[in-house]
């Protein structure tokens, strides 16, 4: 069984990853002047709600929240959004 320090580390890889590649797709848009003006807001408004969604799952989980708890929204999103991005021909 691995040490219980591995989960969030990996968690928190993959969080720094697909930001990083959604970062870099976005800017990449804005540079070529391709960026749509909706993807603007969604900056913004995906903010948001993986604040509230993780103020939601802290609350659920209580005093036994972990790392994993409050990152999964931000990471799920993340995530989602570099798959996105990466389909995406700007």
């Amino acid at each position: 069984m691995p040490p219980a320090f591995v989960a969030p580390a990996f968690a928190l890889a993959e969080l720094a990853l697909a930001s990083w590649e959604t970062m870099l797709w976005r800017n990449w848009a804005v540079l070529r002047g391709t960026c749509p003006p909706a993807e603007f807001g969604r900056m913004a408004a995906e903010k948001a709600a993986a604040a509230w969604a993780t103020g939601l799952a802290l609350l659920r989980a209580g005093p036994s929240a972990t790392l994993e708890d409050a990152l999964s929204p931000w990471r799920r999103r993340a995530a989602a959004n570099a798959r996105r991005l990466r389909r995406q021909a700007w």
